[in-house]
């Protein structure tokens, strides 16, 4: 049976060593993300290691582009078998200088956009589906995380992690009576050649790749960390 699994928030980093990982596993992937350019390049990467793959250029924080997304990809490479969030952004770093159009920009990637997502494959998700999410650690209620988010104008990514960590627990309390695995994994480092590699990143994408497969493939566990 054809598989699918959808990589919203594509580009280096996790989402691509997730994008191999499951490409090589069988799965046909979507690439999803802003940029036709960056897909276009993640696309060919991936044919060139015999994984089918597809773009979807989409902004995943308006709830009519992830409708559509999802009907596209339905028809492009069938039904949907895993949804991978990984798309966040980092808005509102001071949220007491920020507008009310940054602060809800923030809510429409973390949350609305990964939900509307959920929503739309949800009859597709039912024959044993899987939704896999990244999040950071940011989102930890800790005096020091909270002083590093502050100090390095993360405010409104660290309180949108933290929603969306509540999100993916609650999802996992409806969805398991169908059948659909919610999974999530927290990175509490930096990712190598991510946009938070500052040049002394501790993780490869490949290792957060393979505990999302660890956990997709167990069906138990709701969080890792890494």
């Amino acid at each position: 049976m054809a598989k699918t699994i959808v990589v919203c928030g594509y580009g280096p980093g996790i989402s691509s060593a997730v994008a191999e990982k499951f490409g090589a596993q069988g799965f046909a992937v979507a690439l999803v993300a802003r940029s036709a350019e960056r897909l276009a390049d993640g696309v060919k990467a991936l044919e060139a290691k015999g994984i089918k793959a597809a773009a979807f250029p989409t902004d995943l924080g308006a709830p009519a582009a992830v409708k559509a997304l999802v009907a596209k990809v339905r028809e492009k490479l069938g039904a949907i078998s895993i949804l991978h969030w990984n798309a966040y952004a980092t808005a509102a770093g001071d949220v007491l200088t920020a507008d009310a159009a940054a602060l809800h920009s923030i809510f429409d990637i973390a949350v609305t956009g990964l939900l509307t997502a959920v929503q739309e494959a949800l009859p597709d998700l039912k024959a044993g589906g899987s939704v896999l999410v990244t999040n950071g650690g940011l989102l930890f209620d800790d005096p020091k995380v909270d002083e590093m988010a502050v100090k390095y104008n993360l405010m409104g990514l660290s309180i949108a992690n933290a929603a969306k960590h509540k999100l993916v627990s609650m999802l996992a309390q409806k969805l398991k009576a169908d059948g659909i695995y919610v999974g999530e994994v927290i990175v509490t480092g930096s990712v190598r050649g991510s946009a938070f590699d500052q040049g002394n990143a501790n993780l490869d994408g490949a290792t957060v790749a393979q505990k999302f497969w660890d956990l997709h493939s167990a069906r138990k566990d709701t969080v890792a960390k890494v």
